[in-house]
């Protein structure tokens, strides 16, 4: 529609030109270009709300910013926009849009709430209660406008002034439960306790039978360690339902901190056997024993109990048994983890968070057949999911099948998944590979996780040995060997493929300082390879007695490399034979 403007626009330019007329002209868009534009703003009109509706909110900002650009009359529009931007979450560009369709229509009450809510979001909470104000006296008789206008004093911490507001309203409805709630709150953050406690309380004396309300009003007692006061709020809850979970977790915790172990367990498996108490929120309670097992291994038992009592109180359910599995996980069980991952997924085997964890239980504790069977079955249920592909990928190269396992590995990376999970599945690959033969396409792996994972020393150290043991690029086996010492000076193992390295390399001396210094390590002098090392590095500085001594010792501790009988019984190193 531009294009008719423009030449419109020249048009009249060129007959202007033609009368001969020295004045400046400026052209009005015809009759016939209104009723073109006017038309082109209502078809993008209809077509932001279309797109609205569809949840295409990108495609609606735009289709109501060209709107815009032929109408800039219509606050209807600006007012669409500051919503659409709120749901895009650009609170500024939403404040924008609202100022302005509220400026332009003082009146509506929508436009006015849409610049209310920008406030909000911006933070502005001060200027959002003035709006608030403004409608709440075009309109005295709505009482969410008050209420909005109570919560905007309070986030803007005038304390003294929503409370008034609320009192304001409690004045008109009586007491409510989402006023006494926001008082209690202001109260609270005032540290003025009871009297947050004592607005709980009328409630309760509005509804005694309300649990919630006891609940509450033990919370605010808890939440100042006021403990004998709110134990004794939890044991009217109890006499009223001997059962309520909540009451009875709070005071299995109190007998907890008073060291009474017998009653803490009572109290928590009454809690946990009651069926109204729902497997969600005893698997909310028990989920932070997870992570706290990272850092305090105490907790073991106690998590490990707790899911007990879960699967106990719901057999039937697959996320009881996956929670169990989790903690046994936790705690290095893995026997007891497979086991209860195995029940989740007879149960429900949609999951496949489930299948991952048992997939990864199966690989910790070094079970390749069931590692293979399980990812199998994982491949084909879900053929979109990268870690199937990995973990087959896994098991595959666990049994030596490594053509199986390049396609696995391959499959995985065409899918692709997480930055680090995709490193880990070159370092494989490469793996695979070297055990293949194929050292180019092993080396691009290395190289390729090198430049994703910098500082993978594990990677820096195997690839670094197999280029060694190759004989091949024993500059850049240097440089990586040295760099995973950098990142790692304690590892006898990297310590002994630098020293293997350098006897390649020919720097003998420099060789023998290092492997000596792995064997400094207790697990080290029981390590075959790094005593054959050690053997070898001597005899090539002429102390050959004593590298066949290591040879012989090597040997004991269970070394079979290609060529260690020949080296003890001809007393001589055979080069040819290196590992």
């Amino acid at each position: 529609m531009r294009l008719t403007g423009i030449f419109i626009t020249v048009t009249a330019c060129i007959v202007a030109a033609a009368c001969g007329s020295n004045k400046k002209i400026v052209s009005a868009p015809g009759p016939l270009q209104q009723e073109v534009m006017s038309a082109r703003a209502d078809s993008l009109f209809y077509a932001a709300q279309r797109s609205k509706m569809l949840g295409d909110y990108k495609t609606a900002i735009t289709q109501y910013s060209d709107y815009v650009r032929l109408n800039r009359n219509n606050p209807t529009v600006y007012y669409e926009l500051s919503r659409l931007f709120l749901e895009v979450r650009n609170p500024q560009y939403a404040l924008g849009f609202a100022r302005r369709a509220a400026a332009m229509d003082t009146s509506n009450k929508w436009f006015q709430m849409a610049l209310a809510d920008a406030f909000t979001v911006n933070e502005m909470f001060d200027s959002a209660s003035m709006v608030y104000t403004r409608l709440s006296r075009q309109s005295p008789q709505d009482e969410d406008l008050l209420f909005n206008k109570g919560i905007s004093l309070s986030k803007a911490k005038d304390y003294s002034q929503a409370l008034e507001v609320f009192d304001t309203l409690e004045a008109k409805v009586g007491v409510a439960e989402e006023i006494v709630f926001q008082k209690q709150r202001i109260y609270l953050r005032l540290n003025m306790v009871d009297n947050a406690a004592a607005e709980v309380r009328r409630l309760i004396a509005q509804e005694p039978g309300e649990l919630r309300y006891w609940g509450l009003l033990a919370e605010i007692y808890e939440s100042v360690e006021r403990t004998k006061d709110a134990r004794a709020v939890y044991d009217t809850i109890l006499s009223i339902d001997p059962q309520h979970p909540r009451a009875l977790i709070a005071i299995a915790n109190f007998e907890k901190k008073n060291g009474n172990e017998p009653q803490y367990r009572a109290y928590l498996m009454k809690a946990f056997s009651n069926p109204g108490y729902s497997i969600d929120e005893k698997v909310s309670f028990v989920y932070p024993y997870l992570q706290m097992l990272e850092t305090d291994t105490s907790k073991r038992d106690e998590g490990i109990l707790l899911t007990k009592l879960v699967v106990d109180a719901h057999p039937n359910e697959a996320k009881a048994y996956a929670l169990r599995a989790d903690m046994f996980s936790q705690a290095n069980e893995a026997d007891s983890a497979i086991v209860n991952y195995n029940k989740a997924l007879s149960l429900d085997s949609t999951r496949f968070s489930v299948w991952y964890q048992l997939m990864w239980m199966y690989s910790r504790a070094d079970q390749p057949d069931s590692l293979l069977r399980v990812s199998d079955h994982v491949i084909r249920q879900f053929p979109k999911e990268f870690m199937g592909y990995y973990f087959n990928g896994l098991a595959n190269y666990f049994k030596q099948r490594h053509d199986a396992a390049a396609r696995s590995l391959n499959t995985a990376l065409v899918i692709g998944g997480e930055k680090r999970f995709v490193g880990d599945v070159y370092a494989l690959l490469g793996d695979t590979y070297h055990a293949s033969g194929m050292h180019a396409r092993s080396d691009s792996c290395y190289d390729m996780v090198l430049s994703m994972r910098p500082k993978d020393h594990i990677v820096m150290n195997n690839y670094s040995y197999y280029l060694s043991m190759r004989g091949d690029k024993l500059e850049k086996a240097e440089q990586l060997s040295r760099r995973s010492l950098e990142l790692q000076p304690e590892s006898p193992t990297y310590m002994d493929t630098y020293a293997w390295i350098l006897f390649r390399l020919g720097r003998y001396k420099e060789a023998k300082e290092w492997i000596e210094k792995a064997l400094e390590n207790p697990e080290a002098r029981q390590d075959p390879d790094v005593l054959e090392h050690y053997g070898d590095i001597l005899f090539n500085l002429n102390e050959k007695e004593k590298a066949v001594q290591y040879w012989q010792l090597a040997k004991a501790k269970g070394a079979n490399s290609h060529g260690l009988a020949r080296k003890i019984a001809e007393k001589r190193y055979i080069r040819n034979m290196d590992r």
